[in-house]
């Protein structure tokens, strides 16, 4: 079997998704050999390198310019993500970006442009698209198990977040839509293939901080399915999508964040019958990665994912521009 040189990595940001989520998949992952960790905070950064065993920079440029950095994994709030997807790039590293990668689609645009003029990959963090379920849900809506498709409902909502989360902050794309809101929009392209057009939005605005805490918007694909998503962060937790189709439906929980060990489920229902499917557990973000290091060794594409990533951006701002939004 031919061996595949493990990919040399920097991670941009401190965060929590980092420290509990990523980085450890780093280090688990064969392909892939975290070099260092850049942050603002000198104590937070050498406690990131410690534990993840890695060099500690006290500047993202200082990280950029290393030679022993082949990608960069961003996890920068969302407001900067932008710029450091860009000097990355320029810096002539492989980019995967927490989302959003860009705050608008004109953003969007110049960066997926930009990589694709520097031949390097950029690749936006949403691991469950990844997750074998989704291909499973496909198969028994494509062999007609629910007849044709009606409609397809989904929510992301989670509890409130202590005051000062950065959630709340706008200055740092802070809100719902680009937090949880972009997950069923995401779900919804995955499943229904289709272009998506947005018809009404409603959503709930916190006055004191001029923060977005909750949402619901209306869309329809080009057939005329129809697609409600729901999303917040004022809610109990919920994850989950439904497909509603001529015959019957389907339903899926715990869709976007399950734990690697979590067999999901899938119920499906017809007239007086219902059946369910425990599928296989799965590791969502470690098959993300895998996905990320196999495109930067150039034995795997990524197809249509930055161009979907493209479309998610112009979704996002449309829901935002047709929504009607009540101050509390």
């Amino acid at each position: 079997m031919e061996r595949v040189e493990p990919l040399t990595v920097g991670a941009v940001g401190c965060s929590d998704v980092a420290w509990r989520r990523t980085l450890p998949t780093f280090q688990a992952h064969d392909g892939i050999r975290l070099v260092c960790v850049a942050g603002r905070d000198p104590d937070r950064t050498r406690r990131y390198a410690e534990r993840f065993s890695c060099a500690a920079e006290h500047g993202y440029e200082d990280l950029l310019r290393r030679d022993d950095v082949e990608a960069v994994y961003l996890s920068l709030p969302g407001a900067l993500h932008a710029e450091w997807v860009e000097r990355s790039l320029l810096a002539g590293k492989h980019v995967l970006v927490e989302k959003p990668y860009a705050v608008d689609p004109q953003e969007a645009s110049r960066l997926e442009a930009l990589a694709a003029r520097t031949g390097l990959v950029l690749l936006e963090n949403y691991a469950f698209v990844h997750h074998p379920m989704h291909d499973h849900v496909r198969r028994l809506v494509d062999d007609g198990a629910i007849g044709e498709v009606r409609s397809f409902s989904s929510a992301f909502t989670i509890p409130p977040k202590p005051y000062g989360d950065i959630r709340y902050h706008k200055e740092l794309t802070g809100g719902t839509l680009l937090d949880t809101g972009v997950y069923p929009l995401r779900a919804a392209m995955l499943m229904l293939d289709a272009d998506l057009e947005v018809h009404a939005a409603v959503m709930r605005r916190e006055r004191e901080r001029d923060a977005v805490l909750s949402g619901d918007a209306l869309l329809t694909t080009p057939s005329g399915v129809a697609v409600h998503v729901e999303f917040g962060m004022e809610h109990g937790y919920r994850a989950r999508y439904e497909i509603h189709g001529s015959e019957g439906g389907l339903f899926v929980d715990r869709v976007f964040t399950p734990p690697a060990g979590h067999p999901p489920v899938v119920t499906l229902w017809r007239q007086n019958h219902r059946q369910e499917f425990t599928l296989e557990a799965a590791d969502q973000l470690a098959l993300l990665v895998g996905v990320f290091h196999r495109a930067v060794r150039g034995r795997e594409a990524i197809g249509t994912l930055g161009e979907r990533s493209l479309r998610l951006s112009m979704l996002t701002r449309d829901v935002a521009r047709r929504a009607v939004y009540f101050d509390v």
